[in-house]
């Protein structure tokens, strides 16, 4: 029996490289898309709407598709789903007045948001106190002020998460920053910009996961197109600068991996991946190397 109602959280609590389907435009926001995708192999959702449609009521459609095509094979009532925000991090600013969009989001049952171009601290902070509720306590005064996500939106949350309204209060909020807590809320550190606060943006308490975006992270040093590994010097450094200050927070690094360089990466400190073009190959690598006893 699951232990959590979020799976990818629940595996990286046993340190387990987690892995997510779904790419940046083109996701399927369908009732029928959704009990199609329930009984995924990945371990996440990823849901583009940066560069895809933000369709609210198609999300709400997927949602409702996802739990009533499952439970997942591990037991789990829908797989996780992490949804990519349009809104840039550019500015504590920017992240005020477009947090209507976290809010939306949260409210369909998703169990994650990832946040792109997170390049200031006071963004970041924004971004987590917008995702959080004002009773909420853990880390307010300690790099945090009080959170300002509103009430309402729990009441449709909870159904797709099959608890109580009260328990949904308990539960979403990040982690690990709130041990109990259910929702995962990533970074994008991937352009110039971010990358000189990389240290500081991901020591802000409620960062699950982050990302240095070697799509973006190469245009903003002036490729047209991903130069790929091997990476030259300065995209290398970027990397190593992200991934080491991912370890040294205690946030887990995404970076892609393939079937031939799971074992490698996976050593290296990468906890999230999508399943890109390797599909099941990457993931029975992967999990086999770590030894996973959850079932798929």
């Amino acid at each position: 029996m699951p232990n959590r109602i979020n799976k990818a959280i629940e595996l990286l609590e046993q340190d387990q490289a987690i892995f997510y389907t779904g790419g940046h435009t083109g996701a399927d926001l369908t009732y029928e898309g959704g009990v199609e995708a329930a009984k995924t192999y990945a371990d996440y959702i990823n849901i583009g709407m940066e560069h895809g449609s933000f369709d609210m009521a198609g999300l709400d459609n997927y949602m409702r598709g996802l739990v009533d095509g499952g439970p997942t094979t591990s037991g789990h009532r829908t797989p996780a789903v992490i949804v990519e925000v349009p809104v840039d991090g550019a500015s504590e600013a920017v992240i005020r007045a477009n947090a209507w969009q976290l809010r939306q989001v949260l409210a369909r049952g998703v169990h994650g948001i990832l946040l792109c171009h997170a390049e200031s601290p006071g963004a970041v902070r924004a971004f987590v106190e917008s995702c959080r509720y004002p009773f909420q306590t853990i880390g307010v005064g300690i790099g945090l002020e009080q959170g300002r996500r509103g009430s309402a939106g729990q009441a449709s949350a909870s159904q797709v998460w099959g608890v109580s309204v009260d328990e949904y209060l308990d539960k979403a909020d990040p982690w690990p920053l709130n041990q109990d807590g259910e929702l995962m809320l990533g970074l994008k550190i991937e352009n110039q910009r971010a990358l000189v606060n990389a240290e500081l943006s991901l020591r802000v308490p409620g960062i699950s996961f982050a990302e240095w975006g070697p799509g973006d992270m190469s245009m903003s040093y002036g490729y047209k197109n991903s130069p790929g590994e091997p990476w030259p010097d300065e995209l290398q450094a970027a990397r190593e600068r992200v991934r080491k200050a991912c370890l040294e927070s205690g946030v887990a690094f995404l970076e892609g991996m393939t079937a031939e360089t799971a074992v490698q990466k996976i050593g290296e400190g990468v906890r999230v991946s999508g399943v890109g073009r390797a599909g099941e190959k990457l993931t029975k690598v992967a999990r086999a190397h770590q030894g996973r006893t959850m079932p798929v």
